[in-house]
C-alpha cells in the first residue's frame, strides 16, 4: 500500500480522531473495510459532522457484531434461517446439548475474526468448543452469549449487495472455502479461497434469494429506521428446501471481495457515492460475465499459532494474476509474513478452470517458509 499511497498510523477503533483526520484532509469519502469501526459506531460518528461515510450505522452493524441480534432480526422479518438457542453459560449449554441431535453448529455471539463458528459432530466436540469459551476465554469475557443452532445441509453461497436502506443492488456470487485443509476438513479460518459465480447460480435461485432473504432484510432496516448506508453481505446456505440465512456480515466478505470487485465493470466509486447520497436506485451498476478464482496463501499453523517474518520470494515472478497482500510487511526492504493469512492470489478468465490454472500457477513461484494453502479451492465449482 506505502508504494501508492500514505499510510497514516491511526487507531481504527478510535472514530473520533478518524473523523479530525477526515476533516483535517477534507476527505471526499472515507470507505470502512473492517467490521470492528462499524460496530463501534463510526458511521454515527461521521454523519453527525457532516463527513461522506460508506457503511452502516452502529446498529445496522449489529447484523454483523451480534449473532443474536441478527437471529432475532431474522425471525422478526421472518427470513428463513436454522432453528437455535441462546446460552450464556456452560451449565446451560450442558444441558440443552444433552437433548440435541447432531451435527449442531455452535456460534459464538460477539465478533472472532471469522473464528467463533464451531460444527459439532457429537456432544464431546460441542462441550470441547463450550470449554474454549467458559473455561479459556478464547473470546473474552466481556460477551457471554452462544448459539447453538441446527445444522442446515446444503451448500454455501455468499450474496452481496450494495444497499442505501431504501433499495438495494445486488452484486455477483461467490462461494469460499472456510476449513483450513483440503476436502473441507479442519478448524473454519476467516476463508482459504472463494470463486465466482458458483455453477448452481441461475435467475430462478436468485429471484428465490432475492424475494425470501433480501428484500425482507431491506425492509425491516427500513420499518426499524436503521441508516444502513453500504455493503450488506448474505452467507447463505442452499438446501432441498431452498436458500436459508446463515449470517450477515455488514461490509466487504474476505476473500469474496477479491473475486466479486475484479468482476466490476462500472465505478465502484459511482456506486458508493449513489449508496451514500441514498440515490442507489437511479445508479446503473455493471457485472461482465467472465469467471475468478481466489486462493489464500497462509502460515503455517494458521488458525492456530504461526510464525512471522518469514522472506516472501517470487512475487516479481507471476503473470496474469493480482496479488492481494493480507498479512504482509515491509521489512528492510524485503516483504515479510506478518499474519496467519498472507497473500490472496486472484484471477478473472473465461472459466474457473483457467482461471484456477493461473492461480495455482502464481501460487508455486511464490514462497515463504512454512506457506500453506488449500489444492482443491474451486474444483467442484
Amino acid at each position: 500500500m506505502a508504494e501508492i499511497a500514505e499510510c497514516v498510523g491511526l487507531n481504527i477503533e478510535n472514530g473520533r480522531q478518524l473523523a479530525d483526520f477526515a476533516e483535517e484532509k477534507k476527505a471526499d469519502y472515507t470507505i470502512v473495510g473492517p467490521e470492528v469501526p462499524l460496530a463501534l459506531g463510526i458511521s454515527d460518528i461521521f454523519r453527525k459532522r457532516g463527513l461522506k461515510i460508506f457503511g452502516p450505522c452502529k446498529k445496522g452493524a449489529m447484523l454483523e457484531a451480534s449473532k443474536v441480534f441478527a437471529k432475532k432480526f431474522m425471525e422478526k422479518n421472518k427470513i428463513p434461517t436454522a432453528d437455535f438457542t441462546v446460552i450464556s453459560s456452560y451449565p446451560e449449554g450442558f444441558k440443552v446439548l444433552e437433548k440435541r441431535e447432531y451435527p449442531c453448529v455452535l456460534k459464538y455471539d460477539g465478533l472472532a475474526a471469522g473464528k467463533g463458528v464451531f460444527v459439532a459432530e457429537n456432544r464431546n466436540d460441542a462441550l470441547f468448543f463450550l470449554k474454549e469459551i467458559y473455561g479459556k476465554d478464547i473470546f473474552g469475557r466481556t460477551n457471554r452469549n452462544v448459539l447453538i443452532e441446527d445444522c442446515l445441509k446444503g451448500r454455501e453461497m455468499s450474496y452481496l449487495v450494495f444497499t442505501d436502506s431504501e433499495s438495494f443492488s445486488p452484486m455477483v456470487p461467490a462461494r469460499d472455502h472456510k476449513r483450513v485443509f483440503d476436502g473441507d476438513k479442519g478448524p473454519n479460518t476467516g476463508g482459504m479461497g472463494c470463486y465466482s459465480p458458483p455453477a448452481q447460480f441461475n435467475e430462478n435461485l436468485e429471484d428465490s434469494i432475492q424475494r425470501k432473504i433480501v428484500i425482507p432484510t431491506v425492509q425491516g432496516l427500513e420499518k426499524e429506521k436503521i441508516d444502513y448506508r453500504g455493503v450488506l453481505y448474505f452467507g447463505l446456505m442452499l438446501t432441498e428446501r431452498g436458500p436459508y440465512l446463515l449470517e450477515y456480515n455488514s461490509r466487504l466478505g474476505d476473500p469474496e471481495t477479491q473475486v466479486i470487485l475484479p468482476r466490476m465493470e462500472s465505478s465502484l466509486l459511482e456506486a458508493v457515492d449513489s449508496v451514500i447520497e441514498k440515490k442507489l436506485s437511479r445508479a446503473e451498476i455493471i457485472w461482465n460475465e467472465k469467471k475468478s478464482l481466489c486462493l489464500i496463501m497462509a502460515s503455517k499453523g494458521y488458525p492456530g499459532k504461526y510464525s512471522r517474518g518469514m522472506a516472501i520470494k517470487g512475487l516479481s515472478d507471476v503473470e496474469n494474476v493480482i496479488v492481494f497482500h493480507a498479512g504482509t510487511e515491509c521489512r528492510d526492504g524485503c516483504i515479510v509474513t506478518s499474519g496467519g493469512r498472507v497473500l490472496g492470489i486472484t484471477a478473472v478468465d473465461a472459466s474457473i478452470e483457467k482461471a484456477r490454472n493461473a492461480v495455482y500457477k502464481a501460487a508455486s513461484l511464490i514462497n515463504f517458509q512454512g506457506k500453506h494453502y488449500r489444492t482443491d479451492i474451486g474444483l467442484n465449482a
